[in-house]
């Protein structure tokens, strides 16, 4: 398959501690899985099997999965889904890239959610991307993706800061975003501290700034319908649609 970027792939100390530094940040796990199935249902009241694609550590999966008779999930990086195996037995968690990923089978729902699909670097992925959902979806199915920020809405240069402690480890989390043309710049920095000591390391992620015209044009290029609703469940909103 395609390399992606490398930012896109995350690396081992990041999904270890992804869950809980965004928990921290006041991320819902499952009132967002929640939140989504209300929406597909409402759609498509049939469903009984959902794919979610960029699935990381299977936070969402593991709600989805009370939720559906039949989930999957979709993850390029090996440390997340090893993660997100050891936390969903018997769930097939795929490793693929999701620009060009064929599982031969259908789904009723298909999510990308945690604005995943933004890390594609141009509309030519993007719809890529697009096709991939198409190839996937079931007459009746319903897609729910959630979006990076549009580019009016994104605040160039902007800063944030968090902190997550359990029993044993603390996390610290402080992050840097710059706009570079039509991409987020975002340098992230974690410090955790344990039993082994205090250790650190950075990240650098680039996600596309893309307007809500291009996400629609994508999806209808992939014979998909679209909506964006703006709102929750992190204040991007949800692009939501259908064959």
């Amino acid at each position: 398959m395609t390399a992606i970027p490398t930012q896109s792939a995350y690396s081992r100390d990041h999904a270890d501690v992804f869950e809980a530094v965004h928990a921290a940040r006041g991320r819902d796990w499952a009132a967002e899985a929640d939140t989504v199935t209300r929406l597909a249902l409402q759609r498509s009241p049939g469903a009984t099997s959902l794919l979610d694609i960029a699935c990381g550590t299977g936070a969402h999966l593991t709600r989805f999965r009370s939720r559906f008779a039949r989930v999957a999930g979709v993850e390029l990086s090996p440390a997340m889904r090893g993660i997100a195996e050891d936390k969903l037995p018997g769930v097939p968690i795929h490793q693929a890239d999701m620009r060009d990923f064929d599982l031969g089978e259908r789904f009723d729902v298909i999510t990308c959610l945690c604005f995943s699909i933004a890390y594609t670097r141009d509309t030519d992925e993007l719809r890529q991307v697009t096709t991939a959902i198409a190839r996937h979806l079931t007459p009746d199915g319903v897609v729910v993706i959630e979006p990076w920020w549009f580019p009016t809405q994104f605040l160039d240069g902007y800063v944030t800061a968090s902190t997550a402690t359990t029993n044993d480890r603390a996390v610290s989390r402080v992050s840097h975003s710059v706009r570079a043309d039509r991409s987020t710049h975002m340098t992230v920095r974690y410090t955790i501290a344990d039993h082994r000591g205090i250790r650190d390391f950075t990240e650098h992620e680039v996600l596309s700034l893309f307007t809500e015209a291009e996400y629609t044009a994508a999806f209808e290029a992939a014979g998909i319908r679209v909506e964006h609703q703006p709102g929750p469940p992190n204040d991007r909103g949800l692009i939501i649609g259908g064959l």
